[in-house]
């Protein structure tokens, strides 16, 4: 049969779509086999599409016959087609996240519409401080519900990452003249830090930090709420970072939403850009494949116009990477090429929030994609310097995650094993549970192999580092349970046997 992982919650297009590119067939292909099997000559490639973009549901007389044409067990199929009929059923919406992503998807949709409303911003920002979080868990949840936003995705601080930059003066935040100062360098110092540890660490700190900023903007005049609105909405892009990479998704989401209302009325387009992009690559990592491509395309269409070299190729990957996970090739390729044509990052327009971006990282990101696409063997050698790369233990887990991937589906488990456990090296010295939920995915696709000596040694490696690695992984979206910090920084039934899926709003 077809080397699968086995059950985990999955939704039925994005599967359909990783079984056909494990077989290296088109959507073509698998309508003719489709057809030839069942008898049923009407059966398009169009419908096929539809399927893997869940814009249709296939009845159980297809849901059948593709267990049949995939030769993949057929419960497999039927409860990833029930989970995908249930409203909120996406990862990133199964577990309280589902009015935290369509409110950021309204908000996002609106500023497509008119790129030039402020009201976007929405006067409640100044009205979002609270008391100054007593604890290290609390998280970026903690800065509370948007009051106007009500309605329908290695980028943070370091690879794949973002942080604030110079802040204005106000209570909590000290700034000189040229926007030097102590709580510069903190933020400055936060964002490096990123680099070493992952959100079960840094969350909290992020948390606190983005809650100095909300007070201040609080009790902040017309002039000085100006230079506030960008310090507060790049703490709270990177407060939504560290979130996710700590399996805090809800309130990655809110702090995306709240990072991207502020950008909108500090009239940042470029940035607002950015905080989509990051909010693309959360829901991708959670199995949102559709929402992740919404978002990173309106935050490219937004923001092209102002982005930096760097950013246009950042948001080209991330539609790309959305794209290809949620089986659309032909939108993948085109962004791959896209973001290929462009020179790449300029250090002397690029804003400081994309200091990791490099040309190695943009090639890393194409490997991925490549991954996802089913096409890994052009992408190794874009993966490897990555996950070889010295300084940045969480990149070099994420990457060499799929860089494992990649050699399972050119089926040299060996080397998978070998690529997946020094990332889990990696995942442990990161303490990143995102890191963490890659190689979770990485040992479900193993356990085709189980009686490999070489699967055998990954599965021991794996049971001696479990007491070292973060609680809350990613692929369990809900509120991470994080480590106290190492070293703290200061449906109806259609024509066809088809059923169209519920909303998720």
């Amino acid at each position: 049969m077809t080397p699968f992982p086995p059950p985990g919650p999955r939704l039925l297009g994005p599967l359909l779509a990783e079984l056909r590119l494990a077989r290296r067939w088109s959507q073509q292909r698998i309508a003719a086999e489709l057809c030839a099997a069942s008898g049923v000559p009407t059966l398009t490639r169009h419908e096929v599409s539809r399927w893997e973009r869940q814009l249709r549901l296939p009845g159980d007389f297809w849901l059948g016959w593709l267990a049949v044409v995939l030769d993949v067990p057929g419960e497999l199929l039927t409860e990833a087609a029930a989970r995908s009929r249930t409203p909120g059923g996406t990862a990133a919406t199964a577990r309280g996240g589902s009015r935290s992503r369509a409110a950021l998807l309204a908000l996002a949709q609106r500023w497509l519409a008119d790129p030039s409303a402020a009201a976007l911003g929405g006067p409640a920002l100044g009205r979002l401080a609270g008391p100054t979080p007593a604890g290290p868990t609390d998280g970026p949840g903690v800065v509370g519900p948007d009051p106007a936003g009500a309605g329908p995705e290695t980028a943070g601080a370091g690879p794949e990452t973002a942080g604030a930059g110079p802040a204005a003066p106000g209570p909590g935040l000290r700034a000189g003249p040229g926007g030097s100062g102590p709580d510069v360098a903190e933020m400055a110092e936060l964002r490096r830090w990123d680099d070493l540890l992952g959100g079960a660490d840094l969350a909290a700190h992020a948390a606190r930090r983005l809650r100095r900023t909300a007070r201040a903007l609080s009790g902040a005049g017309p002039g000085t709420r100006g230079r506030l609105l960008p310090a507060l909405a790049e703490a709270a892009q990177l407060a939504g970072w560290l979130a996710a990479d700590a399996g805090d998704l809800t309130g990655g989401l809110d702090a995306y939403r709240l990072a991207l209302r502020a950008a909108l009325a500090a009239g940042d387009p470029a940035l607002a850009g950015h905080v989509l992009g990051s909010a693309s690559h959360l829901l991708a990592g959670a199995g949102d494949p559709e929402g992740a491509l919404a978002l990173a395309r309106t935050g490219y269409a937004g923001a092209r116009g102002a982005a930096s070299p760097g950013l246009r190729a950042l948001l080209l990957h991330r539609v790309a990477l959305a794209a290809a996970l949620g089986g659309r090739q032909r939108a993948a390729r085109q962004a791959l090429t896209a973001a290929g044509r462009l020179a790449g990052p300029d250090p002397g327009r690029e804003p400081p929030w994309l200091y990791w971006l490099d040309d190695a990282e943009l090639a890393a990101m194409t490997g991925r994609t490549l991954v996802a696409l089913g096409r890994p063997g052009p992408a190794a050698a874009l993966l490897r310097p990555a996950v070889h790369g010295r300084g940045r233990p969480r990149r070099a887990a994420v990457y060499g995650a799929w860089l494992a991937r990649g050699h399972l589906q050119l089926g040299e488990v060996e080397q998978a094993c070998a690529v997946a456990g020094d990332a889990l090296l990696d995942a442990v010295r990161s303490g990143s549970p995102r890191a963490v939920g890659q190689l979770t995915d990485v040992r479900r696709r193993l356990a085709s192999y189980r009686d490999e000596p070489a699967v055998r040694g990954y599965a021991a490696l794996l049971a001696a580092a479990r007491p070292y690695l973060p609680v809350g992984a990613a692929a369990t979206p809900g509120p991470a349970r994080a480590r106290p910090p190492r070293s703290a920084p200061s449906a109806a039934r259609r024509h066809g046997g088809t059923t169209r899926p519920a909303g998720t709003g």
